[in-house]
């Protein structure tokens, strides 16, 4: 609720994630305060106290000092009883468009499993083959020959490293528990540290309130291992030096239907992987979870692709927010809930 000079008099609850601050922070703001004084925005609002009726615009960007958010629809409406006051009512159609691509991520994540099923039977065993008569040949062969008995056998390990990454997004039930989000993140970090990440400044934000994630240890630190290295790749790629922020948090409002029935699972416990990198191109952000496309010469094109499909398996989310200078993967995910370790 906006007043005539355009200072929030009122905000829901939902206007607390949406703006990342309070309600008591909020009512303290004028719109000036969070965006610039020629936004489209307040052309609307001018429009609907002239003209006394309800305005929608879709696909709206709001950029400011301490927002940035787009695909907004906002919808001004005069108070009937109060005609001082205006309603602002703004809609994130990019919640929606997240939970569409993960639909795509995961059919996209099921072909490749098919894929690897086949691979795995057909090529690994004829693989073995071909490696152990090519161990046999360098024994036996003369020296100039022996080198390409060996690239026979360091390709035939190629090929079926490729295979056993591939073998990963095979559809088997996961093993889940009770996981401390906070002790994987701190294990992810100290592995960075020591390897990849070495030169790079990590921040850590966490709620220390937060309860276990209901989920398989192992697959987790897979997934927040690899998002780390594609941060730190980002980065090096860049600059050659950054920051890296590890962020924990609790939200309500993201809940995600189960295919098939009737509930919705509630995913309130969202872990941030932030880097300061270049951001990541307008041309690739809708295929990011497509096997094989990758950026990198040397890369496979399966990380963010089998990430998608981990937090799926998990009953997660997984989205991806970037703009030049900030990349933000976030992961939704459920918490355990104390009925039998039942979700």
């Amino acid at each position: 609720m906006l007043d005539t000079a355009c200072r929030i008099r009122y905000a829901n609850s939902a206007a607390e994630p949406f703006f990342g601050m309070s309600k008591s922070q909020l009512a303290q703001l004028g719109l000036s305060d969070l965006l610039p004084g020629d936004h489209p925005l307040f052309q609307l609002i001018a429009q609907v106290r002239a003209t006394g009726v309800t305005i929608v615009e879709h696909e709206l960007m709001l950029e400011g000092p301490r927002l940035s958010r787009s695909g907004i629809t906002v919808q001004g409406a005069p108070v009937t009883d109060d005609p001082e006051f205006l309603a602002l009512t703004l809609h994130d159609a990019s919640a929606a468009r997240t939970l569409d691509r993960q639909m795509t991520f995961r059919n996209a994540a099921r072909s490749v499993s098919g894929m690897a099923a086949i691979l795995a039977h057909e090529v690994k065993n004829p693989l073995s083959g071909i490696r152990g008569a090519a161990q046999l040949l360098e024994s036996t062969v003369i020296e100039g020959d022996r080198e390409l008995a060996v690239l026979i056998r360091d390709e035939a390990d190629r090929i079926r490293a490729l295979v056993e990454r591939m073998e990963m997004f095979s559809e088997k039930p996961i093993d889940r528990k009770p996981v401390n989000i906070h002790r994987v993140l701190e294990h992810v970090r100290l592995l960075a540290q020591r390897g990849f990440a070495a030169h790079i400044r990590f921040v850590e934000n966490y709620d220390p309130s937060l309860p276990p994630v209901w989920g398989n240890r192992d697959q987790l630190v897979q997934v927040l291992l690899n998002l780390v290295k594609n941060a730190a790749e980002a980065i090096t790629a860049d600059t050659g030096s950054g920051e890296i922020t590890l962020c924990t948090g609790y939200r309500h409002s993201i809940r995600l239907a189960v295919p098939g029935s009737d509930q919705r699972m509630h995913l309130p416990l969202v872990v941030t992987v932030r880097d300061t990198g270049p951001g990541i191109s307008e041309a690739i952000r809708p295929h990011l979870f497509e096997p094989f496309l990758t950026t990198k010469v040397t890369g496979t094109g399966l990380g963010l692709a089998l990430a998608a499909k981990i937090i799926g398996d998990h009953g997660g989310l997984i989205e991806i927010d970037s703009r030049p200078g900030r990349t933000d993967v976030r992961l939704h995910l459920p918490v355990l809930v104390e009925n039998e370790g039942e979700l």
